[in-house]
Protein backbone atom coordinates (compact mmCIF):
# COMPACT_ATOMS: atom_id res chain seq x y z
CA UNK A 1 0.00 0.00 0.00
CA UNK A 2 1.28 3.37 -0.63
CA UNK A 3 2.06 5.51 2.67
CA UNK A 4 1.04 9.06 1.12
CA UNK A 5 -2.60 10.14 2.07
CA UNK A 6 -5.00 10.81 -0.57
CA UNK A 7 -7.15 14.00 -0.62
CA UNK A 8 -10.68 13.08 -2.52
CA UNK A 9 -13.64 15.41 -2.72
CA UNK A 10 -17.56 14.46 -1.94
CA UNK A 11 -19.87 15.71 -4.80
CA UNK A 12 -22.88 17.50 -3.71
CA UNK A 13 -24.58 14.36 -3.37
CA UNK A 14 -22.03 13.35 -0.66
CA UNK A 15 -20.49 10.77 -2.87
CA UNK A 16 -16.32 10.49 -3.12
CA UNK A 17 -14.35 8.62 -5.29
CA UNK A 18 -11.99 6.28 -4.03
CA UNK A 19 -8.60 6.27 -6.29
CA UNK A 20 -7.90 4.33 -8.85
CA UNK A 21 -5.10 2.91 -7.63
CA UNK A 22 -6.52 2.13 -4.20
CA UNK A 23 -9.19 0.07 -5.55
CA UNK A 24 -6.81 -2.18 -7.96
CA UNK A 25 -4.74 -3.19 -4.49
CA UNK A 26 -8.11 -3.84 -2.34
CA UNK A 27 -9.54 -5.31 -5.57
CA UNK A 28 -12.62 -2.82 -4.86
CA UNK A 29 -15.41 -3.08 -8.22
CA UNK A 30 -18.79 -1.21 -8.40
CA UNK A 31 -20.12 -4.27 -6.43
CA UNK A 32 -18.34 -4.36 -3.52
CA UNK A 33 -20.19 -3.83 0.35
CA UNK A 34 -18.93 -1.99 3.10
CA UNK A 35 -19.53 -1.53 6.56
CA UNK A 36 -18.97 2.30 7.12
CA UNK A 37 -18.19 3.33 10.33
CA UNK A 38 -18.39 6.97 11.81
CA UNK A 39 -15.69 8.32 13.87
CA UNK A 40 -16.98 11.17 16.40
CA UNK A 41 -15.22 14.44 15.25
CA UNK A 42 -13.03 12.49 12.87
CA UNK A 43 -15.06 11.20 9.65
CA UNK A 44 -15.69 8.32 8.60
CA UNK A 45 -13.91 4.46 8.16
CA UNK A 46 -14.88 1.97 5.52
CA UNK A 47 -14.65 -1.76 5.74
CA UNK A 48 -14.92 -4.34 2.97
CA UNK A 49 -17.36 -6.97 3.64
CA UNK A 50 -17.13 -10.41 1.31
CA UNK A 51 -21.02 -12.03 0.97
CA UNK A 52 -19.36 -14.53 3.01
CA UNK A 53 -18.25 -13.01 5.98
CA UNK A 54 -21.57 -10.64 6.38
CA UNK A 55 -24.18 -12.72 8.54
CA UNK A 56 -27.06 -12.03 10.67
CA UNK A 57 -25.36 -13.00 14.01
CA UNK A 58 -22.41 -10.63 13.24
CA UNK A 59 -21.20 -8.09 16.04
CA UNK A 60 -21.40 -5.22 13.39
CA UNK A 61 -24.54 -6.47 12.03
CA UNK A 62 -25.99 -6.72 15.94
CA UNK A 63 -25.08 -3.34 16.53
CA UNK A 64 -27.05 -1.68 13.29
CA UNK A 65 -29.59 -3.48 14.09
CA UNK A 66 -29.08 -2.13 17.89
CA UNK A 67 -29.09 1.54 16.23
CA UNK A 68 -31.86 0.70 13.49
CA UNK A 69 -34.16 3.26 15.11
CA UNK A 70 -32.04 6.05 15.29
CA UNK A 71 -30.74 5.15 11.53
CA UNK A 72 -34.57 5.11 10.82
CA UNK A 73 -34.16 1.44 9.34
CA UNK A 74 -35.99 -1.36 9.47
CA UNK A 75 -34.44 -4.18 11.24
CA UNK A 76 -36.24 -6.45 8.59
CA UNK A 77 -34.31 -4.77 6.12
CA UNK A 78 -31.33 -5.35 7.50
CA UNK A 79 -31.56 -9.70 7.13
CA UNK A 80 -32.79 -8.88 3.79
CA UNK A 81 -30.03 -7.27 2.36
CA UNK A 82 -27.87 -9.46 3.75
CA UNK A 83 -29.93 -12.55 2.21
CA UNK A 84 -29.62 -10.68 -0.95
CA UNK A 85 -25.97 -9.51 -1.13
CA UNK A 86 -24.91 -13.22 0.04
CA UNK A 87 -27.03 -14.90 -3.18
CA UNK A 88 -25.17 -12.64 -5.60
CA UNK A 89 -21.79 -13.69 -7.26
CA UNK A 90 -20.24 -10.24 -6.40
CA UNK A 91 -22.65 -8.24 -3.62
CA UNK A 92 -24.73 -5.40 -4.86
CA UNK A 93 -25.31 -3.92 -0.83
CA UNK A 94 -27.89 -1.23 -0.94
CA UNK A 95 -30.50 -1.10 1.88
CA UNK A 96 -28.05 -0.36 4.57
Amino acid sequence: MKKYPKIVQADKRGQIVIPKDIRDELDIDESTGFIIYSISEEGILLKKVQPDELSEDDPIVKKIKKKSKKLEIDPKNIDKTIKQYKKTKKGKLEII
